[in-house]
């Protein structure tokens, strides 16, 4: 297959799709567009990286376990253990005391609510040795619990990930335009789909725009997807209803977790906090810890083009106070916890809790304009993975490929398919 394919947005999920749609089509006609100066810099840069194989709802559990199985995969046969640091998981939900153990509020409230492990039994893990997390402080009448079963959940660092996507699409010649944002589509004189304007994000000047052929779009743009495709289809009547969550993270480094126990995997920890918000600790190769969970949905969306958003001073003192009460060695006056990175990102999201992976039908576009029938055209989007974008990466980018190519899909997504009938459900 040879038709020119644009991907707008160069996050996991687009890198992805590109990384899957090359080896099925020539990859010099396969265009990503990325408008932020620094690549990588928001949700695909500064997730958590926690992988998942069975945690999902059932409209989201053939995709779970195919992305699941294809990180596996992929990290079998790129070395991916050293590459991008994946490593099998332990997963815990952690109390501080027996009063945190009985709250109605748990750590993974947002993992179990909507998913098929929701009504899983959890092992109390305080006599089994091996599985509790050596770098986590423990206190006198703190609980653990196992809340993963043995293979089913992984870790990755997804900045290390994202690059090594990258840099195989690239070498196998995929076109990467960066920094550029969409500016119009360019329709030939029966109203098909044939180009895509581009411009350079760091320049004003027309002399700086680029048209690129197109007969499929795909728009991956994360939190920005709305955004691009109004500006794209500026007559439909569609809306793509993404939001955005943002979250602050810290990536810290731990004396207590060290190379030395990395042979037993990495953990992922789910806990409370009386400040009202519920951390999340993920331990990776390489002697980090990834600390957030604190969440907003309030925070203004910055520009595409603007790069890595700028952390809220007061949200990183939060959590790097609760990372010492939770992480650190117990004297205060001698914190031995080492701040390697703050970040803020913003996580795409939708009101109706799963992503949208979906062709978008020509009369939702604009009236009178047709793309190429068949799979030579098309308009496609994928986003609103909320915190799963990570685990739900590849397998996205693996589908989405399929469905623009024409190809029978791997998992069965049709309950992700959006359109302007379920646009106006939505909004009602």
């Amino acid at each position: 297959m040879s038709s020119h394919t644009v991907i707008l947005g160069a996050g996991i999920i687009g890198v992805s799709t590109a990384y899957y749609l090359s080896q099925h089509q020539n990859p010099t006609t396969i265009h990503l567009v990325e408008p932020s100066p620094e690549l990588f810099s928001s949700a695909s840069g500064y997730a958590g990286g926690f992988l998942a194989k069975d945690w999902f709802g059932p409209s989201l559990s053939a995709l779970g376990a195919l992305s699941f199985d294809e990180h596996r995969r992929l990290a079998e046969e790129h070395g991916g253990k050293e590459k991008w640091g994946y490593s099998p998981a332990t997963c815990v939900s952690y109390a501080a005391s027996a009063a945190g153990r009985d709250s109605d509020k748990r750590g993974d409230d947002w993992l179990r609510h909507g998913a098929s492990r929701a009504d899983a039994a959890p092992v109390v893990l305080d006599s089994l040795s091996g599985k509790s997390p050596a770098w986590l402080r423990r206190l006198e009448g703190d609980h653990i619990e196992l809340i993963s079963d043995e293979g089913s959940t992984a870790q990755v660092d997804p900045l290390l990930l994202c690059q090594f996507l990258l840099r195989e699409c690239v070498e196998r010649g995929v076109r990467l335009h960066h920094p550029a944002k969409p500016v119009s589509v360019s329709t030939d004189g029966k109203g098909e789909l044939v180009g895509v304007r581009i411009a350079n994000t760091r320049s004003s000047a027309a002399s700086e725009e680029e048209e690129l052929p197109c007969a499929r779009l795909i728009i991956t743009a994360g939190s920005w997807t709305g955004q691009v495709f109004r500006t794209l289809f500026p007559k439909s009547e569609l809306e793509v209803p993404i939001k955005s969550l943002a979250g602050h993270s810290l990536v810290l480094k731990s004396p207590r977790w060290h190379a030395g126990l990395e042979r037993n995997g990495c953990h992922a920890i789910f806990t409370t906090h009386s400040e009202g918000f519920c951390p999340e600790m993920f331990s990776r190769l390489g002697g980090h810890i990834y600390f957030s969970g604190l969440n907003s949905s309030t925070l203004p969306l910055p520009d595409a083009a603007a790069g890595k958003a700028t952390p809220y001073r007061e949200n990183l003192v939060q959590l790097r106070q609760a990372a010492e009460e939770i992480l650190g060695s117990g004297a205060e006056a001698e914190n031995d916890l080492e701040m390697v990175r703050e970040g803020l990102c913003f996580r795409p999201i939708t009101s109706w809790g799963t992503p949208i992976i979906s062709s978008i039908r020509d009369r939702d576009l604009a009236a009178g304009m047709v793309t190429r029938p068949g799979p030579e055209g098309g308009v496609f989007v994928a986003a609103g993975h909320g915190p799963w974008g990570i685990a739900m990466s590849l397998g996205t980018g693996i589908v989405l490929a399929e469905m623009a190519q024409g190809r029978e899909p791997s998992a069965d997504i049709s309950g992700l398919a959006f359109d302007g009938d379920k646009a106006k459900l939505y909004a009602n």
